[in-house]
C-alpha cells in the first residue's frame, strides 16, 4: 500500500473561497486532469480553464504541476469562448472548415440520416414483433450490414457483436441521481426492494424519477456507487471515482439478460452484502481490505453467466467445461471475466495497490466467487461449523471462512426479503430452470426434477430449499452474529410456513380434481 500515495499528487483549488482538494494519478494526462478540476469546481468537462498562483501567475495543469497548499490554493479561472486567443479561434475555425469539406466529401450527414432510419425501422421490428428469436437474429444480422457498409465508407470501426468485454474509456455519463436519505438508508437493510424505488428520487436537475424509469441500471450502478463510497473504500484505498465508474459500467454490460441470473440478481446480492456489513459490524471486526474483497466478490461473483447451470455444462461438454475440467465451471468463468475487465487501466479500480497487496487481494475475490458453487455447500458449512463455537477474528482462516459463508448466504437471500419482493425471483428463477431442463430434454439430456416444468411447483421448488440450505445456513451465521436473527432469520421460518400452507392447499386441489375425474 506504501507505493500507492507516492503514485497521487494533491492539489487544493479555490473555488468562490471554498478550498477543494482534489487527489489524481500522476500517471494522468493533462486532458484528464484539466476534467477532473472542471468536476472539482462544477464547470462542464469542455471548459477551457486556466489556474493562477497567489502571485497571479498561470499554473501549467500537467502530471508534474507546482505542488501548493490549502494556505496557498490556486484560483480557477473559467475562460468563455471571447477569452480564447486569436490562435485557439483561428484554430477553431480551420478545425470548422475541414469538418465540413469532410462531411461533404463523404456524405456523412446523409448516411447518418439514412443509418438512423434503418435502425429505427429495426427496432421497431423488433417490438412489433415481440422480440422473437429469428427477428432478433434477422435484426442482428441486418445491423452488422449497416455497421460494415458504414465502415466501408467511411472508414469507421465497430466493436464485434461477440465481443462480451465492453469498455468505457469515456468519462462515464449514465444519468445520477441523488439518493434520498430514505433510500440511503433502506440500502442498509435487508428488507430493501429493488422492485419498487422510493418516489421522492430526484435525478440531476430536480426532476423525479418517472414509473418508466423504475428500476433503471442506471439507478442501481448509483447506489453501488453510493455503497463504495459509504464503506470509505474509495478514500481509503484511493480510488480514482472515474475509474469506479467506468468499472460498474463495464460490470452491467458483461452481465447478460437472463431470467435471473442477470445484473438486478448482481445488484441484489451486493445490496445484501452492504446490509450484513452495516448490521453486523463487519468494518470493526475485518479490516478494509476483508471488506473491499467482499463487496467487489458480490458485484463479480455472476458476470457473463450464460443461464444454464454447472450441470448443463458439465453434461453438455460445454466449452466452459472442458476449459475447467468440469471443475467449477461457471463460477471459474466469471472469476476469469472479472480480472479481465480489471486488467483494463481504464476499469483497474485496484490500480493503487502494489503487486503484493493485488496477488493478495485477488486470491481473496477468487476464493469468495467459487464458493458460489453449490456443490461444495455441504463442505463449506462443515467447515465453519467446526470453527463457529470458537471463532478467531484474528485468524485468517477463520476469516477467510467466514467470508465465503457470507457471499453464500447474499447469494441465496431472496427469500429474506419481505414476500412481495421475494416471490417475483422465485418466478424468474423457475423460468430459468425450465428453459434449461427444455433444452436438456431436447437434447437427450438428463433433467433435475426441481427444474422440471412438469413435476415442480413454486411451493415444491422453495420449501426443501428454505428448511435444508437456507434456514440451517443462516442459523449457523446466527451464532457468530445473533443480530441478523429478527431481521433474516426470522423471514426465513416464516416464508417456509407460508409455502408448506401453499402446498397443502395444492394437494388438497389436487384430490377434489382426481376425486371428479373418478367420480364423474
Amino acid at each position: 500500500m506504501g507505493s500507492a500515495s507516492s503514485a497521487y499528487r494533491v492539489i487544493y483549488l479555490d473555488v468562490d473561497g471554498r478550498i477543494q482538494k482534489v487527489v489524481f494519478s500522476k500517471f494522468c494526462s493533462p486532458y484528464d486532469i484539466k476534467e477532473l478540476f472542471c468536476t472539482a469546481v462544477g464547470l462542464r468537462r469542455n471548459t477551457v480553464l486556466s489556474l493562477l498562483d497567489s502571485a497571479g501567475a498561470l499554473v501549467s495543469i500537467d502530471p508534474h504541476m507546482p505542488h501548493n497548499t490549502e494556505r496557498s490554493p490556486y484560483k480557477v479561472v473559467p475562460l468563455s469562448g471571447g477569452q480564447l486567443g486569436d490562435k485557439e479561434e483561428l484554430f477553431q475555425n480551420v478545425l470548422t472548415q475541414v469538418a465540413e469539406q469532410f462531411s461533404r466529401a463523404f456524405k456523412i450527414n446523409e448516411l447518418k440520416t439514412e443509418v438512423t432510419n434503418r435502425l429505427t425501422m429495426l427496432e421497431k421490428r423488433v417490438e412489433l414483433e415481440g422480440m422473437k428469436v429469428v427477428e432478433i437474429e434477422k435484426c442482428r444480422s441486418d445491423i452488422k450490414k449497416l455497421r460494415e457498409e458504414m465502415a466501408s465508407r467511411n472508414n469507421s470501426h465497430f466493436l464485434d457483436d461477440n465481443k462480451m468485454l465492453t469498455l468505457r474509456r469515456d468519462v462515464p455519463s449514465y444519468p445520477k441521481y441523488h439518493l434520498s436519505q430514505e433510500t440511503m438508508e433502506a440500502l442498509r437493510k435487508p428488507t430493501f426492494n429493488v422492485w419498487q424505488w422510493e418516489p421522492n428520487e430526484v435525478r440531476r436537475g430536480g426532476r423525479p424519477i418517472t414509473a418508466k424509469e423504475s428500476g433503471n441500471p442506471a439507478l442501481m450502478l448509483s447506489c453501488l456507487e453510493h455503497m463504495y463510497h459509504d464503506l470509505d473504500l474509495v478514500r481509503d484505498f484511493n480510488m480514482n471515482p472515474v475509474t469506479l465508474k467506468r468499472w460498474l459500467l463495464c460490470i452491467h454490460d458483461n452481465y447478460r439478460m437472463n431470467p435471473f441470473h442477470n445484473f438486478r440478481h448482481c445488484f441484489c446480492v451486493t445490496q445484501m452484502m452492504y446490509s450484513m456489513i452495516c448490521l453486523c459490524g463487519l468494518q470493526e471486526t475485518f479490516n478494509q481490505v476483508d471488506i473491499l474483497v467482499l463487496m467487489t466478490a458480490a458485484v463479480c461473483h455472476d458476470l457473463d453467466h450464460p443461464g444454464y447451470n454447472n450441470t448443463y455444462q458439465i453434461n453438455a461438454r460445454t466449452d466452459l467445461a472442458v476449459r475447467y475440467n468440469d471443475i467449477s465451471p461457471l463460477e471459474n468463468h466469471h472469476c476469469a471475466v472479472a480480472f479481465q475487465i480489471l486488467s483494463q487501466p481504464d476499469c483497474n479500480i485496484l490500480s493503487t495497490f502494489d503487486p503484493e497487496s493485488f496477488q493478495h487481494i485477488r486470491q481473496g475475490i477468487i476464493t469468495l466467487i467459487l464458493a458460489t458453487d453449490m456443490a461444495r455447500h455441504g463442505e463449506i458449512l462443515d467447515s465453519f461449523r467446526h470453527k463457529v463455537d470458537s471463532f478467531d477474528f484474528t485468524d485468517e482462516e477463520h476469516v477467510t471462512c467466514l467470508k465465503t459463508m457470507l457471499i453464500k448466504c447474499c447469494d441465496v437471500s431472496n427469500e429474506v426479503r419481505p414476500m412481495e419482493v421475494a416471490e417475483p425471483w422465485v418466478d424468474c428463477l423457475l423460468e430459468e430452470y425450465f428453459t434449461q431442463s427444455d433444452r436438456e430434454k431436447a437434447e437427450g439430456l438428463p433433467v433435475a426434477p426441481f427444474m422440471d416444468r412438469e413435476k415442480v411447483t413454486k411451493p415444491t421448488a422453495q420449501i426443501g430449499f428454505i428448511k435444508f440450505v437456507l434456514i440451517p445456513m443462516f442459523e449457523t451465521v446466527m451464532k457468530l452474529f445473533p443480530q441478523i436473527e429478527e431481521v433474516m432469520v426470522q423471514p426465513l421460518r416464516e416464508s417456509r410456513d407460508r409455502y408448506e400452507e401453499l402446498k397443502q392447499i395444492d394437494d388438497a386441489m389436487t384430490e377434489v380434481k382426481s376425486y371428479l375425474c373418478e367420480h364423474l
